[in-house]
């Protein structure tokens, strides 16, 4: 009885009063300091987006010199010879194992340990630029999406002056994932993507998660605007990741689904499996940092040389980020075949996993591109289309590198455009496939790095 009466009695909203967490959330955000917190999130979007378009103009021009003016310009005009990757990682590891070693900050997070962890010290920014700006046109197998996490959340710490952050480290945090978010938001194309990340990265719930969005969505959105219309301005190439050209979908079918779940489970294996030698890399770096990361950097190059050499392609095509063969493979999903795509698979997980426990750099692009080739790779089977097969790779590898399935599908369903009302069941059956099996075989960090 007591039950039913509990069930039949009007609610608070039924009489039109607020629930108790409603009218607290509606005092912090009428709140003169949560105000001015969100109109220093606002302005912090602005130079955050600025420093964000310098650094990821400079990585990219870098690159375009070494890998194509240079080979150019000592005769090699189709593409770099199968050894390029050597000296440059070669070079990459002698140049930033002084700035791992010797500077504030160690060049920032380590890729294995995931996206970026809390905002950095403003000190340590000097050395996560550098170190950045040292590997990734080099040729790392890694992306420039965690150090541009770090340069937001460090900016964004420096608007807030050191006495306050000492008084209020509350409000220093989410300023500093309003910078962090703003950043990201940058290269991933869409300023929500990195809302949704850092709300699915920080697992609140009810008015807490509302109070950390706003800043972060504020800040993304304004920073998007600018990062874009500047790039717009100078004409410079603004580096964020899309798919201009897609294969032709249509709505997914039985075989589609049938052969997209063991697809997905793979790629979880294998983004797993290069997570686990990026776990061995950074447990034999952890001592004699400096001559130890040259090794692993020279190794990197050795498996993006080892995949020139046996596919007879650019070695450019298993280097760095992968986010231009990204889009050449989206463009021309025939234009590799089965074998060349199980070496591209290969030989960038080796240099991935190799580059994640030693060098510095972002996880996700390269894990991007290697669920792409496996989709693909996997798209002649019987029943499993093309338009599938990359649909399913794009979805499954980004769910299980950052181990949050939401932003992944939300970031593969925006980077199909078009395809998405069609792929979009497909995708998330796929990202949480990934995601559980990848749950299930990554193992704890090792002891000596938590």
């Amino acid at each position: 009885m007591a039950s039913n009466q509990a069930t039949t009695e009007p609610s608070a909203e039924g009489q039109g009063q607020e629930a108790p967490g409603a009218s607290q959330l509606k005092a912090v955000l009428l709140s003169p300091g949560y105000l001015k917190l969100l109109l220093l999130a606002a302005l912090i979007g602005i130079p955050v987006s600025l420093v964000a378009f310098g650094f990821v103009s400079l990585e990219h021009e870098l690159q375009h010199w070494i890998w194509e003016s240079l080979p150019d310009a000592l005769g090699y005009s189709s593409q770099p010879p199968w050894w390029w990757p050597l000296p440059t990682l070669a070079l990459a590891g002698l140049l930033v194992a002084p700035v791992l070693v010797r500077m504030p900050g160690h060049g920032g997070h380590l890729p294995v340990k995931g996206l970026g962890g809390p905002p950095q010290p403003p000190k340590a920014l000097p050395s996560i630029v550098l170190a950045a700006l040292i590997v990734l046109p080099l040729g790392a197998s890694l992306g420039p999406e965690a150090p541009l996490m770090a340069l937001g959340g460090a900016l964004a710490l420096l608007g807030v002056a050191r006495a306050k952050r000492e008084a209020q480290p509350k409000a220093a945090t989410i300023i500093g994932m309003a910078g962090s978010t703003a950043a990201i938001a940058t290269i991933f194309g869409n300023p929500l993507v990195g809302c949704v990340m850092v709300l699915e990265a920080a697992g609140l719930g009810g008015p807490q998660l509302l109070l950390l969005v706003v800043p972060c969505l504020l800040a993304s959105g304004i920073g998007a605007v600018v990062f874009t219309g500047f790039g717009h301005w100078t004409g410079l190439g603004i580096g964020a990741l899309s798919l201009p050209s897609l294969p032709t979908s249509g709505t997914p079918d039985a075989g589609d689904f049938l052969w997209g779940i063991p697809v997905a489970a793979l790629i979880a294996v294998v983004i797993v499996g290069a997570q686990s030698l990026g776990w061995s890399t950074a447990v034999f770096t952890r001592l004699r940092t400096g001559p130890r990361t040259v090794v692993c950097a020279v190794a990197v190059g050795v498996c993006t040389a080892a995949y020139a050499l046996f596919s007879g392609r650019s070695p450019e095509e298993a280097a760095l980020s992968g986010q231009a063969m990204l889009g050449q493979l989206a463009a021309s999903p025939h234009a590799l075949g089965v074998g060349a795509l199980v070496l591209l698979v290969l030989f960038k997980s080796l240099a991935w996993g190799i580059s994640l426990g030693s060098l510095r750099g972002g996880p996700i692009f390269p894990a991007v591109l290697i669920g792409a080739a496996i989709g693909l790779a996997c798209s002649g089977l019987p029943g499993f289309g093309t338009a599938s097969g990359l649909s399913v790779g794009l979805a499954a590898s980004g769910a299980a590198i950052t181990g949050l399935p939401v932003t992944a599908t939300l970031l593969a369903i925006l980077l199909v455009g078009n395809n998405a009302a069609d792929a979009a069941p497909l995708m998330v059956v796929a990202a949480t496939v990934s995601f559980v099996v990848a749950t299930m075989l990554r193992r704890k960090a090792p002891a000596e790095l938590a």
